[in-house]
């Protein structure tokens, strides 16, 4: 017997044809370098995408070229994410937080036909220009700056593409876009998502448990545009006539509240850091920005600490993780309460929120330890491997890793975790993040979120130095509110009632910023090579 049902292709054509027809009042905000706000919309946005995919075509660019963007969250990067897949291309996000050097490696990497750059990044392309061989540079006028020859004013290019341009037809598994991963340990490597991979993920996103995104939202992407397409947002977004609004290069804390002061999202998303600082903010200037009531975050790409979930929930504000990674789409899992939960307190609720969530559906998740794979019992920890239609399968031009994917096709994260009896999964620790003392593994994230919970402290990041005796010990690197301060005794006393004696920091370093990564994330990496011993760190060993 065989199905009766029609073979089309999963295509996100589908969104823009959508956008263009139901939503085409919807509003698109865009704050501009200085400030001010450029209202457009999805009827605009429809328009302008299909005239970016026919000046591509009249440009010569063939099915499956890549196009480099470098820019900014705002409304020409949207057109751009549909536009370049309408015109049978990949679009390619290029990290704008890179030195030129690494964004040189990586374009010619993924061997970058054509750029699409914001005149403000001018000068970072400056950086790089001489290394790679861009055939076209289209200059978007995010500043409203004149753009000189030889590179392409965006308005000029897009305003001399057919209309009626229709969407090149294609294969649902032909690639739309890439990404290539942050690289912390080592060259960045390309993800190659699908319009398959793409309408599916944008699909499971949106579910009521998960982003719950519905027709009343209005959504503020923090998350950069370049940082795993945005987590997939613009997709699910423009699938259900959302109203987005994009906050440009203004991303300090004040910014970003006076912006939800001024447009009222329901929804947000970005890592911890961007709300950790939020926080004294909004208890120093009580009443400066009214938030919308039903405000929601998405806070992913680390872990949130219980207290500043807390912290959120008496300014009205829900915050709920996720987890995920470039190669996942990005989301693999969300924290929501299950029905056999919902008579849990809202103190056990927030446990719940606080950790990496249930496995979103279409997804096989497991743990494995060194036995294999390990129970969902709460307490077995191994790494997190995953598979599924929106998880990569490889890399761009990359040799298939024994390391990164078993035999039977999960993908390593690289992640330590366990997931207890309802399935919400607890990362632990990054495998190479994990403290391994006398022969015991000491969780960092524990000991961040657990220092985070201090009033004294706005951040904390804890690392792994070498010791002769135990192998490694946790050094703790603390940056303090403006006029506190603890002592390391302090500290530890409020550690002691959660973690065993020997699962104490050592010692501490107090720095006036933890060192970020180009997505935001802490960057360890950077912390262990200012701190590569006891005696680097200030410390005498007995």
């Amino acid at each position: 017997m065989r199905s009766t049902m029609q073979r089309v292709p999963l295509s996100i054509h589908n969104f823009l044809t959508r956008a263009g027809t139901l939503y085409r009042g919807v509003e698109l905000v865009s704050r501009l370098p200085d400030k001010s706000v450029k209202r457009t919309t999805y009827g605009q946005f429809h328009d302008r995408a299909l005239a970016l995919a026919a000046a591509l075509v009249g440009a010569g660019l063939k099915r499956g070229d890549r196009v480099a963007t470098l820019c900014w969250n705002h409304h020409w990067h949207l057109e751009a994410y549909f536009g370049i897949p309408a015109a049978g291309g990949v679009m390619h996000t290029l990290n704008l937080r890179l030195s030129g050097d690494e964004i040189a490696w990586i374009a010619n990497h993924a061997r970058d036909r054509f750029l699409i750059v914001d005149d403000i990044l001018l000068p970072l392309y400056e950086q790089f220009r001489d290394k790679v061989p861009f055939e076209k540079v289209i200059v978007v006028p995010f500043a409203g700056a004149p753009v000189a020859g030889p590179m392409l004013d965006y308005e000029a290019f897009i305003a001399g593409g057919a209309a009626g341009f229709v969407p090149l037809a294609h294969d649902e598994d032909d690639p739309i876009a890439m990404c290539y991963t942050s690289g912390t340990t080592g060259r960045p490597k390309g993800v190659v998502y699908s319009h398959r991979s793409t309408v599916l993920h944008s699909l499971v996103a949106s579910l009521p448990d998960h982003w719950g995104f519905s027709g009343r939202d209005s959504v503020l992407p923090v998350t950069p545009m370049f940082h795993a397409n945005c987590w997939g947002v613009p997709y699910a977004a423009v699938m259900m006539g959302i109203k987005l609004i994009f906050p440009g290069p203004h991303l300090h804390a004040e910014d970003l509240l006076d912006l939800f002061h001024a447009e009222q999202p329901t929804y947000s998303l970005g890592v911890p850091t961007i709300w950790l600082s939020m926080i004294p903010l909004l208890e120093a200037n009580d009443g400066r920005w009214k938030l919308h009531p039903d405000l929601r975050t998405l806070v992913g790409g680390a872990a949130m600490p219980e207290a500043a979930i807390r912290k959120f929930a008496e300014f009205g504000i829900a915050v709920a993780q996720g987890w995920g990674m470039t190669e996942t789409s990005p989301m693999a899992s969300m924290a929501y309460i299950k029905p056999e939960l919902q008579h849990l307190d809202a103190s056990a609720r927030v446990a719940r929120y606080a950790c990496a969530g249930v496995p979103t559906p279409v997804m096989d998740i497991r743990i494995m330890g060194d036995a294999g794979v390990a129970p969902w019992d709460g307490r077995t920890t191994g790494e997190l491997q995953v598979r599924g239609p929106y998880i990569t399968g490889g890399y761009h031009e990359v040799p298939t890793d024994p390391e990164k994917f078993t035999d039977d096709g999960f993908l390593r994260t690289g992640d330590v975790a366990s997931i207890d009896e309802h399935g919400y999964i607890r990362i632990a620790d990054r495998t190479k993040d994990l403290v391994k003392s006398g022969g015991e593994w000491i969780s960092s994230v524990d000991l961040e979120n657990a220092l985070m919970a201090h009033p004294a402290i706005a951040e904390a990041a804890v690392i792994a130095v070498p010791h002769p005796r135990w192998t490694e010990r946790p050094l703790a690197c603390v940056v303090f509110r403006q006029g506190r301060s603890a002592t390391p005794a302090e500290l530890n006393a409020h550690l002691a009632p959660g973690l065993a004696k020997w699962q104490l920091p050592d010692a501490y370093v107090v720095l006036p910023a933890i060192p970020r990564t180009s997505t935001g994330k802490f960057w360890k990496m950077k912390l262990r090579e200012m701190y590569p011993s006891w005696e680097a760190a200030g410390v005498r060993l007995a």
